[in-house]
C-alpha cells in the first residue's frame, strides 16, 4: 500500500523516543503538525526535531490533538481535500499555516500570534474557477462565463483581495462572486466549491477532459455509461477511442504536467530551426501564456508565416516532414486551411480559427533543456512528450492571429466585446471590419489593432487577465 503522499511514514526509534521525552514541553497548549508534501521526509524531520528542542509538541500522527497543520509549497485547494478526508472531529478549529509561521515561532522561541497572511487559504478566483468550470459541465454558459469574467478581474489586481470592501467598485463581481470572496475571506474555503471537489460527476468530468482530445460531451458520455477510471475506459470494448484521444492515454502521464518556460524555449529552437532550414526568410512567433511571460503552460503554440503573401502554402507539411524526419514527432494531426476571404466578416465567432494547423506531441530531451526536463517521480527516461500547436495564417492575417492565439481567453474576449459594443467593429482572428465604413481595417501589426479600437497598447505580458 502506497503512502498518502501528506503523511510522514518515518518511524520513531527507540532512541529518538527516549530522546523525545527528555525534552521539556513549553507550549502545552500548541500541537504542531508538519506536512511532509513537498516539504520532503528530511527536512520534515530536521524541523520537527528543531521545534521540539524549544518547547514545541510536534506530532507525527494528524488527530484531532493537533491544533496547528504547517505545509510547505502547497496548493490551498488540495491541501484542504486531504485535511477534509481525514476526519477529524472539527476541522474549523484547526489551523493551517504556511511554513513562515513555523520559521517566525522557531526564530522567536515561541508559537507567534497568527495572523492572517500565515493562513493557507483557497485563492478567490481558484473557487471561481472551479465554479465556472462546473457551469461548463452542466452547460450552463451564462454563468460560467460569469465566474471566469470575475475570475479574470480578480487575477488582473495587484495585491490578494484581504476585505469585501476591497472589491467595490471592480466590474463584473456579481452577488454569487462576492459571496465566494467573503466565504473564502471568513473560513478560509468556499464550501459550495468543496461540495463540487467532491462530487462524483465532477470529478469524473474532470479526470476525462483532461485527456488530449476528450471534451466536456465525450466525457459526460462516458459519464452515464457508468464509467469512473481511465482503466475502466481502456478495457471497455464498446468504446472506440479516435487517434488523438489514444495518443492523450498514451502519453497521458507527460503531456497532463505542466510545461516549464525552460522547456517552452527549448522547444522553440526546435521549431524555428526546422522551420528556418526549409524557408529561411519564415516568420514565426511563439504565442499562448508564454508570450505573455508565464512560467509555465499545458502546450506549447506557434505562429508561422512568411514574409511574402501565398509562399505560406505547403510550408506546414514540410516542417511536418522534418520533425518526422528527426524522429521526434510522436503524433500529428494535420487541418488543412478552410479560411475564405469572400466569407468575412462573420459575427459569429468560433472557438478555433480557418487557417491550416497542425496538433502535434513532440519528443524533447534532457539535454535540450536548460536545467533539464520536468520530471514525473521514478522517470529514468531521457526525454518527455509535450504538446505543440502550429499555425499558419497568411501574412496580411498574422497581426490579428498573433493577439488572438497569444491570448488569453478573457482578454480577447472582452477586446471582441469592446470592439462590436463601442466601436461598431467585427473583430476576431481573421479580421478587424469596420461596420459603420463597411470596410476591412489594415492590420500589419499588434499595434495598429489597438490604434484602430482607439485603445493603448496594452503589452502580452499585461494581457494575462
Amino acid at each position: 500500500v502506497l503512502p498518502n503522499k501528506y503523511e510522514a511514514t518515518a518511524v520513531a526509534s527507540p532512541k529518538q523516543a527516549s530522546a523525545r521525552c527528555q525534552e521539556e514541553v513549553k507550549f502545552k497548549e500548541v500541537m504542531v503538525y508538519l506536512v511532509e508534501k513537498k516539504m520532503g521526509r528530511s527536512r520534515r524531520n530536521f524541523l520537527t526535531s528543531l521545534a521540539r528542542s524549544k518547547g514545541f509538541r510536534v506530532d507525527d500522527v494528524l488527530s484531532d490533538e493537533v491544533t496547528h497543520v504547517v505545509a510547505e509549497d502547497n496548493q490551498a485547494g488540495g491541501l484542504w481535500s486531504w485535511l477534509r478526508e481525514q476526519g477529524l472531529r472539527d476541522i474549523s478549529k484547526v489551523q493551517v499555516l504556511d511554513i513562515s509561521w513555523f520559521t517566525e515561532s522557531m526564530r522567536e522561541g515561541r508559537p507567534v500570534t497568527v495572523e492572517s497572511r500565515h493562513h493557507i487559504q483557497v485563492r478567490d478566483f481558484d473557487a471561481l474557477e472551479v465554479l465556472a468550470e462546473s457551469s461548463e459541465f452542466n452547460e450552463n454558459e451564462g454563468r460560467c462565463l460569469a465566474f471566469r469574467r470575475a475570475a479574470s478581474v480578480l487575477k488582473s489586481l495587484p495585491s490578494a483581495v484581504r476585505s469585501l470592501g476591497a472589491t467595490q467598485g471592480l466590474p463584473c463581481l456579481g452577488e454569487h462572486t462576492e459571496a465566494v470572496i467573503e466565504e473564502i475571506l471568513q473560513f478560509g474555503r468556499c464550501f459550495k466549491v468543496e461540495e463540487i471537489q467532491c462530487d462524483e460527476r465532477y470529478q469524473a468530468l474532470k479526470l476525462f477532459t483532461s485527456v488530449f482530445g476528450v471534451g466536456p460531451k465525450t466525457a459526460e458520455k462516458w459519464y452515464r455509461r457508468g464509467l469512473r477510471s481511465f482503466k475502466e475506459i481502456l478495457n471497455e470494448p464498446a468504446i472506440q477511442l479516435n487517434k488523438m484521444q489514444r495518443a492523450g492515454f498514451l502519453y497521458y502521464r507527460d503531456i497532463s504536467k505542466t510545461v516549464s518556460k525552460a522547456e517552452a524555449q527549448a522547444l522553440r529552437c526546435i521549431i524555428e530551426e526546422t522551420v528556418h532550414w526549409i524557408m529561411p526568410d519564415a516568420i514565426l512567433a511563439l504565442t499562448g501564456g508564454f508570450r505573455r511571460g508565464k512560467e509555465y503552460g499545458h502546450d506549447v503554440d506557434f505562429l508561422v508565416t512568411t514574409p511574402e503573401l501565398g509562399r505560406e502554402e505547403g510550408l506546414l507539411l514540410h516542417v511536418i516532414d522534418r520533425l518526422q524526419d528527426q524522429g521526434i514527432l510522436l503524433y500529428c494531426e494535420h487541418q488543412g486551411t478552410t479560411f475564405d476571404a469572400t466569407k468575412l466578416p462573420s459575427c459569429n465567432f468560433e472557438a478555433m480559427d480557418h487557417f491550416e494547423k497542425c496538433f502535434l506531441i513532440v519528443r524533447l530531451y534532457e539535454d535540450q533543456v536548460e536545467g533539464g526536463l520536468q520530471r514525473n517521480p521514478g522517470d529514468s527516461r531521457a526525454w518527455r512528450a509535450i504538446r505543440v500547436d502550429l499555425v499558419v495564417p497568411p501574412v496580411d492575417r498574422y497581426a490579428t492571429a498573433l493577439l488572438g492565439w497569444t491570448g488569453s481567453r478573457q482578454f480577447v474576449r472582452d477586446l471582441r466585446r469592446f470592439a462590436r459594443k463601442e466601436r461598431r467593429m467585427l473583430f476576431d482572428n481573421h479580421a478587424l471590419y469596420d461596420k459603420t465604413k463597411k470596410m476591412f481595417l489594415s492590420t500589419t501589426t499588434e499595434e495598429d489593432i489597438f490604434v484602430h479600437l482607439g485603445l493603448e497598447y496594452v503589452e502580452p505580458w499585461q494581457r494575462n487577465a
